[in-house]
Protein backbone atom coordinates (compact mmCIF):
# COMPACT_ATOMS: atom_id res chain seq x y z
CA UNK A 1 0.00 0.00 0.00
CA UNK A 2 2.97 2.28 0.63
CA UNK A 3 3.89 2.58 -3.03
CA UNK A 4 0.37 3.35 -4.09
CA UNK A 5 0.14 6.31 -1.30
CA UNK A 6 2.90 7.52 -2.25
CA UNK A 7 1.78 7.91 -5.65
CA UNK A 8 -1.41 9.01 -5.28
CA UNK A 9 0.67 12.00 -2.67
CA UNK A 10 2.56 12.76 -5.72
CA UNK A 11 0.11 12.78 -8.95
CA UNK A 12 -1.98 14.81 -6.15
CA UNK A 13 0.55 17.35 -5.63
CA UNK A 14 0.94 17.85 -9.56
CA UNK A 15 -2.56 18.21 -10.43
CA UNK A 16 -2.02 20.89 -7.29
CA UNK A 17 -0.06 22.66 -9.76
CA UNK A 18 -2.61 22.26 -12.47
CA UNK A 19 -4.96 23.99 -9.93
CA UNK A 20 -2.82 26.80 -9.39
CA UNK A 21 -2.71 27.73 -13.30
CA UNK A 22 -6.40 27.65 -12.86
CA UNK A 23 -6.68 29.88 -9.91
CA UNK A 24 -4.49 32.13 -11.77
CA UNK A 25 -5.78 32.66 -15.06
CA UNK A 26 -9.62 31.67 -15.27
CA UNK A 27 -10.47 35.23 -12.88
CA UNK A 28 -8.17 37.25 -15.59
CA UNK A 29 -10.23 35.14 -18.65
CA UNK A 30 -6.73 33.79 -19.52
CA UNK A 31 -6.31 30.47 -21.61
CA UNK A 32 -5.36 27.05 -18.86
CA UNK A 33 -3.46 25.27 -21.49
CA UNK A 34 -1.46 28.12 -23.84
CA UNK A 35 1.12 29.70 -22.76
CA UNK A 36 3.17 27.10 -20.68
CA UNK A 37 3.82 27.84 -17.19
CA UNK A 38 5.93 30.75 -16.91
CA UNK A 39 6.33 33.50 -14.10
CA UNK A 40 3.89 36.23 -13.61
CA UNK A 41 6.59 39.28 -12.95
CA UNK A 42 9.04 38.42 -15.57
CA UNK A 43 6.79 36.08 -17.98
CA UNK A 44 9.88 34.16 -18.12
CA UNK A 45 9.02 30.20 -19.30
CA UNK A 46 9.87 27.67 -16.31
CA UNK A 47 12.15 24.76 -17.47
CA UNK A 48 10.68 21.40 -15.24
CA UNK A 49 13.07 21.16 -13.69
CA UNK A 50 11.99 24.34 -11.71
CA UNK A 51 8.52 23.47 -11.68
CA UNK A 52 8.13 20.20 -9.53
CA UNK A 53 5.51 20.31 -7.25
CA UNK A 54 6.38 20.96 -3.31
CA UNK A 55 9.92 20.75 -4.11
CA UNK A 56 10.65 23.52 -6.64
CA UNK A 57 8.84 26.25 -3.88
CA UNK A 58 11.56 24.92 -1.10
CA UNK A 59 14.57 24.45 -3.19
CA UNK A 60 14.07 27.85 -4.60
CA UNK A 61 13.09 29.38 -1.27
CA UNK A 62 9.97 31.16 -2.74
CA UNK A 63 11.23 33.27 -5.51
CA UNK A 64 11.36 33.41 -8.91
CA UNK A 65 14.93 31.44 -10.55
CA UNK A 66 15.30 34.56 -13.01
CA UNK A 67 13.55 37.38 -11.31
CA UNK A 68 13.99 36.88 -7.92
CA UNK A 69 10.12 37.99 -7.00
CA UNK A 70 8.84 36.50 -4.60
CA UNK A 71 6.32 33.56 -5.03
CA UNK A 72 3.24 33.74 -3.39
CA UNK A 73 3.18 31.23 -0.49
CA UNK A 74 -0.94 29.95 -2.25
CA UNK A 75 1.20 27.95 -5.35
CA UNK A 76 2.76 25.58 -2.45
CA UNK A 77 -0.19 25.35 -0.19
CA UNK A 78 -2.77 24.66 -2.97
CA UNK A 79 -0.13 21.51 -3.95
CA UNK A 80 0.08 20.45 -0.72
CA UNK A 81 -3.62 20.47 0.48
CA UNK A 82 -4.76 18.44 -3.06
CA UNK A 83 -1.83 16.09 -2.45
CA UNK A 84 -3.55 15.60 1.18
CA UNK A 85 -6.67 15.52 -0.42
CA UNK A 86 -5.96 12.63 -2.98
CA UNK A 87 -4.11 10.75 -0.47
CA UNK A 88 -6.48 11.08 1.89
CA UNK A 89 -9.40 10.04 -0.42
CA UNK A 90 -7.55 7.07 -1.52
CA UNK A 91 -6.96 5.70 1.92
CA UNK A 92 -10.74 6.05 2.95
CA UNK A 93 -12.15 4.71 -0.29
CA UNK A 94 -9.93 2.70 -2.04
CA UNK A 95 -9.44 2.01 -6.10
CA UNK A 96 -13.44 3.06 -6.22
CA UNK A 97 -15.35 4.59 -8.74
CA UNK A 98 -16.26 6.69 -6.08
CA UNK A 99 -12.41 7.89 -5.84
CA UNK A 100 -12.69 9.61 -8.79
CA UNK A 101 -16.02 11.43 -8.23
CA UNK A 102 -14.47 12.65 -4.87
CA UNK A 103 -11.08 13.86 -6.58
CA UNK A 104 -12.76 15.93 -9.25
CA UNK A 105 -15.54 17.32 -6.48
CA UNK A 106 -12.38 18.30 -4.23
CA UNK A 107 -10.30 19.91 -6.88
CA UNK A 108 -13.04 22.16 -8.35
CA UNK A 109 -13.56 23.34 -4.52
CA UNK A 110 -9.94 24.26 -4.36
CA UNK A 111 -10.20 26.40 -6.87
CA UNK A 112 -13.31 27.98 -6.06
CA UNK A 113 -12.42 28.31 -2.47
CA UNK A 114 -8.72 30.94 -3.70
CA UNK A 115 -10.32 32.32 -6.72
CA UNK A 116 -13.22 33.47 -3.88
CA UNK A 117 -10.93 34.34 -1.59
CA UNK A 118 -8.66 36.53 -3.66
CA UNK A 119 -10.76 37.95 -6.55
CA UNK A 120 -14.28 37.22 -4.93
CA UNK A 121 -15.68 35.73 -7.87
CA UNK A 122 -16.48 31.97 -8.27
CA UNK A 123 -15.70 31.02 -12.06
CA UNK A 124 -18.69 29.37 -13.98
CA UNK A 125 -15.78 27.17 -15.49
CA UNK A 126 -15.84 25.44 -11.97
CA UNK A 127 -19.42 25.90 -10.34
CA UNK A 128 -21.35 25.38 -13.81
CA UNK A 129 -18.87 22.62 -15.09
CA UNK A 130 -18.69 21.10 -12.11
CA UNK A 131 -22.93 20.48 -12.06
CA UNK A 132 -22.77 18.92 -14.95
CA UNK A 133 -19.48 16.89 -13.88
CA UNK A 134 -21.76 15.98 -10.56
CA UNK A 135 -24.71 14.75 -12.58
CA UNK A 136 -22.55 13.12 -15.22
CA UNK A 137 -21.55 11.20 -12.51
CA UNK A 138 -25.07 9.72 -10.86
CA UNK A 139 -25.56 8.86 -14.49
CA UNK A 140 -22.91 6.61 -14.45
CA UNK A 141 -23.76 5.30 -10.82
CA UNK A 142 -27.15 4.95 -11.31
CA UNK A 143 -26.95 3.24 -15.00
CA UNK A 144 -23.67 0.79 -14.55
CA UNK A 145 -22.73 1.00 -10.68
CA UNK A 146 -25.77 0.46 -8.61
CA UNK A 147 -26.90 -2.94 -7.00
CA UNK A 148 -29.59 -2.84 -9.32
CA UNK A 149 -28.05 -1.35 -13.14
CA UNK A 150 -30.62 0.90 -14.47
CA UNK A 151 -31.72 2.39 -10.73
CA UNK A 152 -32.97 6.74 -11.10
CA UNK A 153 -32.24 6.98 -7.44
CA UNK A 154 -28.70 8.83 -8.05
CA UNK A 155 -30.14 10.64 -11.06
CA UNK A 156 -32.53 11.88 -9.10
CA UNK A 157 -30.65 12.99 -5.98
CA UNK A 158 -28.14 14.58 -7.92
CA UNK A 159 -31.07 16.82 -9.67
CA UNK A 160 -32.72 17.93 -6.11
CA UNK A 161 -29.05 18.46 -4.91
CA UNK A 162 -28.66 20.87 -8.01
CA UNK A 163 -32.45 22.32 -7.42
CA UNK A 164 -32.41 22.41 -3.84
CA UNK A 165 -28.76 23.17 -2.92
CA UNK A 166 -28.85 26.14 -5.38
CA UNK A 167 -32.38 27.24 -4.84
CA UNK A 168 -32.41 27.17 -0.99
CA UNK A 169 -29.08 29.77 -0.91
CA UNK A 170 -30.73 31.81 -3.78
CA UNK A 171 -34.03 31.72 -1.80
CA UNK A 172 -32.02 33.09 1.07
CA UNK A 173 -30.49 35.80 -0.27
CA UNK A 174 -33.13 37.23 -2.10
CA UNK A 175 -35.73 37.24 0.99
CA UNK A 176 -32.82 38.45 2.90
CA UNK A 177 -32.34 41.38 0.31
CA UNK A 178 -35.78 41.93 0.25
CA UNK A 179 -35.94 42.33 4.02
CA UNK A 180 -32.78 44.31 4.69
CA UNK A 181 -32.75 46.90 1.38
CA UNK A 182 -36.26 47.32 0.46
CA UNK A 183 -38.45 47.29 3.14
CA UNK A 184 -36.17 48.31 6.13
CA UNK A 185 -33.97 50.49 3.82
CA UNK A 186 -30.61 49.87 5.18
CA UNK A 187 -28.11 51.34 3.25
CA UNK A 188 -25.69 48.73 0.98
CA UNK A 189 -22.18 48.15 2.36
CA UNK A 190 -19.48 49.14 0.70
CA UNK A 191 -21.72 48.75 -2.29
CA UNK A 192 -22.92 45.81 -1.75
CA UNK A 193 -26.14 45.17 -2.92
CA UNK A 194 -26.42 41.18 -2.84
CA UNK A 195 -25.94 39.48 0.45
CA UNK A 196 -25.40 36.02 -1.72
CA UNK A 197 -23.91 36.52 -4.73
CA UNK A 198 -24.74 34.32 -8.03
CA UNK A 199 -21.42 32.29 -7.68
CA UNK A 200 -22.80 31.11 -4.25
CA UNK A 201 -26.00 30.14 -5.28
CA UNK A 202 -24.23 27.72 -8.47
CA UNK A 203 -21.64 26.54 -6.03
CA UNK A 204 -24.03 24.83 -3.86
CA UNK A 205 -25.63 23.93 -7.04
CA UNK A 206 -22.43 22.23 -7.50
CA UNK A 207 -22.39 20.71 -3.92
CA UNK A 208 -25.73 19.33 -4.54
CA UNK A 209 -25.13 17.53 -7.84
CA UNK A 210 -22.00 15.70 -6.52
CA UNK A 211 -23.06 15.04 -2.83
CA UNK A 212 -27.30 14.77 -3.34
CA UNK A 213 -29.92 17.22 -1.82
CA UNK A 214 -29.59 16.29 1.95
CA UNK A 215 -25.85 16.91 2.32
CA UNK A 216 -26.42 20.21 0.16
CA UNK A 217 -28.92 21.05 3.19
CA UNK A 218 -26.42 20.25 5.52
CA UNK A 219 -23.80 22.49 4.24
CA UNK A 220 -26.07 25.10 3.85
CA UNK A 221 -26.74 24.77 7.42
CA UNK A 222 -23.46 24.25 8.33
CA UNK A 223 -21.48 26.68 6.66
CA UNK A 224 -22.34 30.12 7.69
CA UNK A 225 -21.07 28.50 11.91
CA UNK A 226 -17.89 29.14 10.08
CA UNK A 227 -18.81 32.54 8.45
CA UNK A 228 -19.76 34.40 10.62
CA UNK A 229 -16.86 33.13 13.27
CA UNK A 230 -14.55 34.41 10.38
CA UNK A 231 -16.61 37.54 9.65
CA UNK A 232 -16.93 38.48 13.02
CA UNK A 233 -12.83 38.55 13.09
CA UNK A 234 -12.73 40.39 9.80
CA UNK A 235 -14.69 42.79 10.64
CA UNK A 236 -12.97 43.21 14.70
CA UNK A 237 -9.60 43.41 12.88
CA UNK A 238 -9.89 44.62 9.32
CA UNK A 239 -13.12 46.72 9.87
CA UNK A 240 -14.52 44.68 6.54
CA UNK A 241 -17.95 43.38 6.49
CA UNK A 242 -17.84 41.98 2.95
CA UNK A 243 -16.08 37.99 3.31
CA UNK A 244 -16.05 35.26 0.51
CA UNK A 245 -18.57 32.63 0.99
CA UNK A 246 -17.31 30.23 -1.05
CA UNK A 247 -14.74 28.83 0.97
CA UNK A 248 -17.17 28.38 4.06
CA UNK A 249 -19.65 26.48 1.74
CA UNK A 250 -16.32 24.67 0.66
CA UNK A 251 -15.00 23.63 4.22
CA UNK A 252 -18.68 22.33 4.61
CA UNK A 253 -18.80 20.28 1.83
CA UNK A 254 -15.55 18.20 2.96
CA UNK A 255 -16.34 18.23 6.25
CA UNK A 256 -19.95 16.19 4.89
CA UNK A 257 -18.19 14.22 2.81
CA UNK A 258 -16.98 12.28 6.02
CA UNK A 259 -18.95 13.20 8.57
CA UNK A 260 -22.69 14.11 7.24
CA UNK A 261 -24.04 10.99 8.60
CA UNK A 262 -22.59 11.63 12.32
CA UNK A 263 -24.24 15.42 11.83
CA UNK A 264 -27.16 14.06 10.98
CA UNK A 265 -27.32 11.52 13.84
CA UNK A 266 -26.38 14.28 16.05
CA UNK A 267 -29.58 16.73 14.35
CA UNK A 268 -31.59 14.10 14.75
CA UNK A 269 -30.45 12.64 18.36
CA UNK A 270 -30.49 9.10 16.57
Amino acid sequence: MLPEKIFFFFFGSIVGSFLNVCIHRLPLGESIISPGSHCPKCNKPIPWYYNIPLISYIALLGRCRFCREKITFRYFAVELLTALAFLTFFIKLGFIFDLLVYIVFTCGLIVATFVDIQHRIIPDEISIGGIVAGLFFSVIKGIFLTSRPGQLAPIINSFLGIIIGGGVIFLTGFLFDLIYFKLLKKPAIQGETESMGGGDVKLLAMIGAFLGWQTALIVFFLAPFFGAAVGLVNMLVKKDHVIPYGPFLSLAAIICIFWSDKILQIVFLR
